[in-house]
C-alpha cells in the first residue's frame, strides 16, 4: 500500500528537484555527471525524463537559470549524453554560454537606451 506524501515531504521535494534542475545550466556539472556514469544508468536517465514537467509555465516560474530547461532537453538524447563525457565539449557548451550572456546583455542595454532616447525625445516634443 503506497503512503502519500506530507506537505512537508512534498515540499522538500520540490526544493530538491528545484535545485537539481537548475543545476543542469552548469556544462561543468553535466560533464561531472557525464564522467562518473550517472548518463548509461537509465534510473537516471528516467528521472531526467521525469524532470521535464520543470518546462511547465507554473514550475517554469520558479527558475532562476531558465537554460538549464534547454539542457534538460537535450539530455533526452544519448549523444548529447554521450558527447558530455569529454571536458572539451564541456568546454565548448561553457563558452558558448558565456558568449550568449555578453550578447543577451548587450543587446538588452542597446534596447534600453534606445527606449530612454524614445521617451526623452517624445517629453522634449511635448513641452514645445
Amino acid at each position: 500500500m503506497a503512503t502519500r506524501e506530507t506537505e512537508d515531504q512534498q515540499k522538500l521535494r520540490f526544493q530538491i528537484e528545484l535545485e537539481f534542475v537548475q543545476c543542469l545550466a552548469n556544462p561543468n556539472y553535466l560533464n561531472f555527471l557525464a564522467q562518473r556514469g550517472y548518463f548509461k544508468d537509465q534510473a537516471f536517465v528516467n528521472y531526467l525524463k521525469y524532470l521535464q514537467y520543470w518546462k511547465e509555465p507554473g514550475y517554469a516560474c520558479f527558475l532562476k537559470y531558465p537554460m538549464c530547461l534547454h539542457f534538460l532537453t537535450l539530455l533526452q538524447y544519448e549523444t548529447f549524453r554521450k558527447e558530455l563525457v569529454s571536458s572539451q565539449c564541456a568546454k565548448f557548451i561553457d563558452d558558448q554560454q558565456l558568449l550568449h550572456w555578453q550578447h543577451y546583455t548587450r543587446k538588452r542595454i542597446k534596447l534600453l537606451e534606445d527606449v530612454t532616447e524614445k521617451s526623452q525625445a517624445s517629453s522634449t516634443i511635448a513641452k514645445n
